[in-house]
């Protein structure tokens, strides 16, 4: 007897349709799995047995050899379960050959014939969408996910029993069917408010020039000064996220197995905060299934990095294609997957080892070779691509205390809004989204300067010794600057405050 069973693969941030071929012969009793798969498809050989028993079905006792189609892909997972246990049941007689093929299955089986969820759901479903005339059949867990996808039917499932059922129309079971729209609406809250930061208003400006232009910034201030505490509500004063962005992110942390149960759709900018232990794989990605990092993790959201120089030099090198790129691309010996990497790049750090060398009132205890040695830890490429520096100092009883209210998330990506508004009419008909993506053509279409400021920019590179990279820098968030005040020219103040947010340029270091 044979059959045949479609499931579905991830691969890289996409999915492949699979064809689970099944065939039973007389013979010895064995149950062989061909077509490259890994460990976990190999072990649901035991999985699948038990599952079929206990499900109230008659497993056959003879050569069963399943084959997985195309066989030169190599496949990955215990979402193959289900179409495996299917193709045998389909083999004895349990369930119709014609009506299987209609679908899609994908689900892990537990010994107890229980469906339960698989990685990847929603990938799986824009691959299905993309292959008419199929449906998706997805463990219960799963199906917020699943049915985020329209112009395909998805339906529900909880057991073996009840698939089978459900194939042989004794079950009826209707297509799972959401509102975006307000899922999308639901699930863009965020717990944080950019009003519980008391006092950094020039801190607060400089964030709000960065996520203007879609740049990265370093926050440099003693302990306690408040550096995550304001990285931690900067997603909530980004530019609102489009459905496509939405789905772009949900994929990427259905891919990794991280989506929270029952959440179909990632409807705010991603948070990640990796500790300063982590390897470059685990960064950028990989490991030998590939998968992906953080930096892909923090896709259209924001990527903080505290205590910057506490990061190994070799993790944080790792960074420099991602920034650049705004993808990675991860090589192993089974497969080369690339991922899209586009996110902000916040990042800490102490002023010394200590902490308290720009401190008012403690006492830094390091000496001037212990805080370059501190500050060199992170390399000059790196530190060219970080667009933004600030100090952020140490907060006094008065601006604690204060009882004025600052402004509300609300209120500040409001003008974000309006600033990336400009930008996207500026760059139309590009693959540009924001100022910090400008490369040379835009900046010296959209970044011309007078004499005076030309002048200023002189005095400024020749007394800091910046980098052609630096400068770049500082015309791009000069060009922000001039779009939060709606001018079309950039004027010497806008170049003077960009200049300003280079402080590690200025060396403020010095000597003690």
């Amino acid at each position: 007897m044979f059959s045949k069973v479609y499931g579905c693969a991830v691969v890289g941030i996409g999915g492949k349709l699979i064809e689970v071929e099944t065939d039973v012969a007389n013979g010895l009793p064995s149950l062989t799995i061909v077509g490259l798969p890994d460990n976990a498809i190999k072990e649901s050989r035991d999985r699948v047995r038990s599952a079929i028993k206990n499900s109230g079905f008659v497993f056959p006792q003879k050569r069963i050899t399943i084959n997985l189609a195309p066989a030169e892909l190599k496949k990955e997972g215990s979402a193959f379960d289900l179409p495996i246990a299917l193709g045998i049941l389909a083999c004895s007689g349990y369930i119709s050959s014609q009506t299987i093929n209609k679908h899609c299955f994908v689900g892990e089986l537990s010994l107890d014939g229980d469906i339960r969820p698989a990685k990847g759901v929603l990938p799986m479903a824009l691959t299905i969408k993309g292959n008419s005339g199929h449906s998706l059949c997805v463990p219960a867990d799963n199906i917020q996910e699943a049915a985020v996808v329209d112009q395909i039917d998805t339906y529900p499932l909880e057991n073996l029993q009840q698939t089978v059922d459900f194939i042989n129309k004794v079950e009826d079971i209707q297509p799972f069917k959401v509102d975006i729209e307000e899922i999308f609406r639901m699930n863009s809250v965020y717990d944080v408010d950019f009003s519980d930061v008391k006092g950094q208003q020039h801190v607060k400006r400089a964030i709000e020039v960065a996520m203007g232009g879609g740049h990265n910034i370093l926050m440099i201030g003693p302990p306690g000064a408040g550096k995550t505490m304001l990285a931690r509500r900067i997603p909530t004063i980004m530019p609102d996220m489009t459905l496509e962005e939405s789905l772009e992110v949900t994929r990427i942390h259905s891919i990794a197995g991280i989506l929270p149960a029952g959440k179909g759709l990632i409807a705010t900018r991603s948070f990640r905060a990796p500790h300063h232990t982590i390897s470059d794989v685990a960064l950028i990605g990989g490991t030998q299934l590939v998968r992906p990092g953080e930096v892909s993790l923090s896709h259209n959201g924001v990527l903080f990095l505290d205590e910057l120089p506490e990061f190994r030099r070799n993790t944080l090198e790792v960074l420099r294609q991602p920034l650049e790129d705004g993808v990675v691309t991860i090589s192993r010996a089974s497969a080369s997957h690339t991922y899209p990497s586009r996110f902000t790049l916040v990042a800490a750090m102490n002023p010394c080892p200590c902490g308290y060398f720009t401190h008012p009132v403690k006492a830094c205890r390091c000496t001037p070779y212990q805080i370059q040695n501190y500050i060199s830890k992170i390399s000059g490429p790196l530190l060219d691509r970080i667009d933004i520096h600030v100090d952020v100092p140490a907060l006094n009883y008065q601006e604690i205390s204060d009882k004025s209210q600052p402004e509300t998330s609300a209120v500040v990506k409001e003008r974000i809004n309006n600033v990336r508004r400009i930008q996207q009419e500026r760059f139309k008909g590009r693959k540009i989204f924001c100022n910090a993506h400008m490369h040379a053509k835009e900046i010296k279409e959209h970044c011309q300067l007078d004499n005076q400021t030309q002048s200023l920019i002189k005095v400024a590179i020749n007394s800091l010794g910046l980098s052609a990279r630096a400068y770049d820098k500082i015309l791009k968030i000069a060009r922000t600057i001039a779009d939060m005040e709606q001018v079309k020219n950039i004027t010497a103040a806008h170049v003077s405050e960009a200049i300003q947010y280079r402080s590690m340029d200025r060396n403020f270091w010095g000597n003690k």
